[in-house]
């Protein structure tokens, strides 16, 4: 494949698995959640991941993932959002609302950091 192949070919695999989830595809991660997330431009870019209600974003779409920015867990006894580091080490800080978090998740990607690429983590 050439390279513009490559990066239609993973823009249509992250295209596809924002879908899957936006439409309640699995129990996962809660719909409100992964809206907060697609309405951060850059992170649209990214691959999705989540698991037990946290979401988290890879710069590629295959295994193993990339992890980029963060974390955001749900909300806590506290009523707050918990952001985590990539692959949730550390915080970043504690958010009363989804958008603030995801927002805090865009401000800790790397500047280079683009649309996924094709494959794992070995291509980042």
């Amino acid at each position: 494949m050439t390279d513009d192949a490559d990066a239609r070919s993973a823009a249509a695999i992250v295209a596809g698995e924002w879908r899957f989830l936006l439409g309640g595809g699995h129990d996962l991660v809660d719909r409100e959640t992964v809206r907060a997330a697609y309405a951060q431009p850059r992170l649209r870019q990214l691959f999705p991941l989540v698991s037990h209600g946290v979401m988290y974003f890879s710069g590629c779409t295959g295994m193993p993932a990339a992890h980029v920015g963060g974390q955001v867990q749900p909300r806590g006894t506290d009523g707050l959002f918990r952001v985590r580091g990539p692959k949730g080490l550390g915080t970043l800080g504690r958010t009363e609302t989804l958008e603030e978090a995801f927002a805090l998740i865009v401000a800790n990607l790397p500047e280079e950091c683009g649309p996924a690429v094709l494959g794992g983590a070995g291509r980042v």
